[in-house]
């Protein structure tokens, strides 16, 4: 397994498609950590062990487990109408058309649930065919500022201004109908700050960083370490992003989508977290929970490319073989449970998504020897 991972690598940097990369395979007698290559094309800087990465998508399954503590101590039930904390979600309106008129809707058939909200159903999210369309939803959103598509530009809108805006939005699905990306991992931050009355960030701490020792995780860095965060790629382009000087503030809207930076170490031991039952963090049942499969064989088919055929837990996706989830600019974090292991890759090429890289790292963990 280490050796093709290891070859497989080598050869997308010889072909100019990486300029390096930290991967990590740890399972229950071993763990090996390669920091290879240098942080930008044509750089100096080597990749190193503890070099930082925005992991943007990434976020959403360490935040789902943030959450998932709050409904184990009864401060959130996932039955529990998201209005009764976000009451600039209630009394929602669903469009009667996708590309309609903001004007011509149809009332929610019921509130939207903390449930819907980890399984992304909530009722509003990405329209990825086509990608970004000319919708009057679409643009309204963007009128607003909401930052709904991309981790960057970051949102200037604190959090309860963002829910204000989003809630003046109807829906695009009923609650519960569809699975639909990235939205109610935005809104699921603003619940968790209004569940607890504290910013998210103190609550991540809280609830799991500090517990699990992932120090160098966070919605924001200390300026030497912001500093050593790689370039973004896109297609061998530079990809404009967020700036190193923009990490070493904090954040107006700590997004529970893709706000964190994180590094290897820290990710392992999210994951070990999560393969040793949630100890010290979650309970076996809520692991559970989150790791299995909440959506209908329709809903995964209406998914489309992004699910992929996978099943969707609480804020990752789920397969026969494995659970995680990866980030747009180019990160992974995967269990393959029945081998006890965890398998993470981290870049900032968002290419690794889609050529091939991805699935020959994951083919690897699940089937190699």
């Amino acid at each position: 397994m280490r050796e093709r991972i290891r070859a497989a690598l080598a050869a997308r940097m010889s072909n100019g498609e990486l300029p390096g990369y930290v991967s990590v395979v740890a399972g229950p007698d071993s763990e090996w950590i390669d920091a290879v290559g240098v942080t930008a094309f044509g750089g100096g800087t080597p990749m190193e062990r503890d070099t930082p990465f925005r992991i943007a998508s990434t976020t959403k399954p360490l935040m789902a487990a943030v959450a998932l503590t709050l409904v184990e101590d009864g401060t959130l039930r996932l039955d529990q109408r998201v209005d009764e904390l976000l009451p600039e979600l209630a009394d929602r309106r669903v469009l009667r058309n996708l590309d309609g008129p903001l004007d011509d809707t149809v009332p929610a058939s019921r509130p939207i649930t903390v449930e819907d909200v980890l399984t992304y159903r909530m009722g509003h999210g990405l329209i990825f065919e086509p990608y970004d369309p000319d919708f009057p939803i679409v643009n309204e959103g963007k009128r607003l500022g909401l930052t709904l598509a991309e981790p960057d530009p970051r949102t200037p809108h604190a959090p309860d201004e963002w829910i204000r805006r989003f809630g003046t939005l109807p829906l695009m699905t009923q609650p519960g109908e569809a699975w639909q990306y990235n939205t109610s991992g935005i809104v699921l931050g603003v619940l968790i700050s209004r569940a607890t009355g504290k910013p998210l960030p103190d609550v991540a701490e809280e609830r799991l960083l500090g517990p699990l020792g992932m120090r160098s995780t966070g919605f924001d860095l200390p300026e030497a370490q912001a500093a050593r965060l790689p370039d973004l790629y896109l297609s061998g382009e530079p990809r404009p992003g967020s700036t190193s000087a923009e990490w070493s503030v904090p954040p107006v809207f700590p997004s529970a989508a893709a706000g964190l930076v994180s590094t290897a170490d820290d990710l392992l031991r999210f994951g070990r977290m999560m393969l040793a039952g949630g100890v010290p963090v979650l309970s076996p049942g809520s692991v559970a929970a989150m790791t299995t499969n909440h959506l209908t064989d329709a809903q995964i088919t209406a998914g489309g490319a992004l699910l992929d055929g996978s099943g969707w837990g609480y804020g990752l996706s789920v397969t026969a073989d494995e659970y995680g989830w990866p980030g747009g600019y180019g990160t992974f974090w995967c269990n393959v449970p029945a081998r006890n292991t965890v398998g993470i890759l981290l870049t900032q090429v968002a290419d690794v998504l889609w050529n091939g890289t991805l699935a020959e790292f994951t083919d690897a963990l699940c089937h190699d020897q």
